[in-house]
């Protein structure tokens, strides 16, 4: 039942209609709205009663965000995340927890990502405001600062650890593959500001190399790709090295996740491969699938097609493969050769493209120093050197300066360009390179389409960058941060987010229902809380009314399988 208090703020006494109910034995305001002070209410009613209002009362409702937040918020208390934070990094003194302000942040960047400057009008406007212990007023973003200041980088490792741990029981998650690899997102961060050192200019995955990047290597299962480990790096660290720098804490994290598991195999690609990661895993109690860079196995290349045995009756259309035992990185491992009719015509629809791109550059060029010869242009005249330099940049991509012969001589004072595309190296690139992958596993009982599986699990981890990157949901960038310790809070509050959506995405597969994050997160937004609040001339407090959005098919179904309805206030 909705009652009147008072508060006094500044010396003022400002008076609110709040609803309180006991929430785990402790009572709890779960709704609260501000009326004014005593001279604003008493206007208020004087208006009323000299018939400014209508006799039949006022009526006024608005909508709050609950398909949405909810069971995000369940995820929350099933993996215990603000307590975990808390137990971690104890907070002193009055005022919400720092695991309250996480809990916040994950779930914001997960249905919608804003500023610390914003967080606080999304909050209001959702039913988090009678779930969390916290208000409005206290999500500045200068109260953020203060409380990621508290999380350092030893603390989200502790905290991920125990969260990973406990998703892995509670949600009985699939560990027998897991996958790893690594990328980077851009940043707006100053070129001057030295205070971020974690920030460096490197080859960007997105093309931005006039920016500063930042890395972040995660450890997914299959199983949707729940993230289990993650390491923020400088950006211009390559994927080699990031492997070997997380190494041990990675393969610390793998053996305590998978203590009684049977069976765990890690897989990786070729952009991690050396000496000393490989002894790693060796020494390590897991299995391995990884790939091998082709180029540097020409005698694998060239076996006849005529070896290769088909993987279609196992499941794996378009594909074949020839198995061998080589000695890779000083052991003896099970070697499995891949040809993939579909990523031949992909890579050789990409390699065309690139062809065509060089072609009409090179035709280009020669029609512009032939201009030269016939007669005097504008601007600069052509060099030879400035001519070799243009066009080593042009076949500087993989494969081209295979593809392409170029001379380039002087003639008459000027530049003379000849050049030529080599169809025998083409032809042999479409023999023995394209459409084909090598892979090595010590997992030597697996049949062959199993380790083609394994491997083709990666693109598990592949979409969860993709989620990461996508503005409308996690939206890893822009980061709104730029000291080190800052930027490593925020990539952690993304990664948490990308679990809850993860699992969410689990379990609304285990009950028959397949759905993509935004489409997932799409169809739950739109299921709403309404309020209609009703001011009646014979009652000093207005009544309160609740209802439910209308809800399509789709989203009833959501509501009743998330079970939403134990987060409404409808009896």
């Amino acid at each position: 039942m909705a009652s009147i208090t008072r508060k006094t703020i500044g010396g003022n006494t400002y008076y609110y209609a709040r609803e309180c109910k006991r929430v785990n034995g402790r009572p709890k305001i779960v709704w609260q709205k501000y009326l004014g002070r005593l001279d604003d209410i008493i206007a208020a009613v004087t208006e009323r009663r000299a018939g400014v209002a209508p006799a039949t009362g006022d009526s006024e409702g608005w909508t709050v965000e609950l398909g949405a937040v909810a069971p995000l918020y369940d995820l929350c208390r099933r993996l215990d995340l603000a307590g975990t934070i808390d137990r971690v990094v104890p907070k002193r003194g009055k005022g919400p927890s720092v695991g309250t302000y996480l809990l916040v942040a994950t779930i914001n960047r997960c249905v919608a990502p804003c500023s610390k400057a914003s967080i606080a009008e999304w909050f209001e406007s959702t039913v988090l405001r009678r779930l969390v212990d916290i208000t409005p007023k206290q999500l500045t973003s200068q109260r953020y600062w203060d409380n990621m200041n508290r999380v350092s980088e030893e603390a989200i490792a502790a905290i991920e650890a125990e969260l990973t741990q406990r998703a892995v029981e509670e949600f009985e998650l699939d560990l027998s593959r897991i996958l790893f690899d690594a990328t980077n997102f851009f940043t707006f961060i100053d070129s001057f500001n030295d205070r971020c050192t974690i920030a460096k200019r490197g080859k960007s995955k997105e093309g931005r190399a006039a920016l500063r990047i930042v890395g972040l290597a995660l450890l997914v299962t299959a199983d949707f790709h729940v993230p289990l480990f993650h390491d923020t790096y400088p950006g211009n660290r390559n994927d080699v090295t990031t492997f070997d720098s997380v190494t041990k804490r990675l393969l610390a994290r793998c053996k305590l996740l998978s203590a009684g598991a049977e069976h765990v195999t890690l897989v990786f690609d070729k952009g991690n491969n050396s000496q000393n990661n490989l002894d790693a895993v060796e020494s390590a109690p897991l299995h391995f699938v990884g790939s091998l860079v082709p180029s540097h196995h020409q005698d694998l290349l060239t076996i006849p097609r005529e070896r290769f045995v088909s993987l279609a009756d196992h499941g794996i259309p378009g594909a074949s493969a020839v198995r061998l035992t080589r000695t890779v990185f000083g052991h003896r491992r099970t070697v499995l050769v891949v040809f993939n009719e579909n990523l031949l015509v992909a890579q050789s629809r990409t390699l065309l493209r690139e062809i065509g791109k060089r072609q009409q550059w090179l035709r280009d060029l020669v029609a512009k120093l032939q201009a030269w010869r016939d007669r005097p242009q504008r601007g600069r005249k052509p060099t030879v050197d400035a001519v070799h330099k243009k066009i080593n940049g042009w076949l500087k991509a993989q494969h081209m300066r295979q593809l392409f012969k170029a001379q380039v001589t002087e003639r008459d004072g000027l530049p003379d360009l000849t050049y030529e595309f080599d169809q025998k190296a083409w032809q042999s690139l479409q023999d023995n390179l394209l459409g084909k992958t090598i892979l090595f596993t010590d997992n030597d009982d697996w049949a062959d389409a199993d380790i083609v599986r394994a491997y083709r699990a990666q693109h598990h981890i592949e979409g969860a960058f993709r989620c990461m990157k996508d503005p409308h949901c996690i939206a890893l960038r822009p980061q709104h941060h730029w000291t080190d310790q800052k930027v490593r809070v925020h990539v952690f509050t993304c990664v948490v987010a990308l679990m809850l959506l993860s699992l969410l995405q689990r379990e609304l597969n285990h009950h028959g229902i397949d759905c993509s994050f935004r489409h997932m997160t799409r169809l739950l937004a739109g299921i709403k809380e309404v309020i209609i609040a009703t001011d009646s001339p014979a009652k000093a407090t207005p009544t309160f009314q609740f209802a439910l959005s209308r809800m399509s098919a789709e989203q009833r179904k959501l509501f009743d399988v998330l079970g939403l309805s134990r987060y409404t206030r409808i009896s």
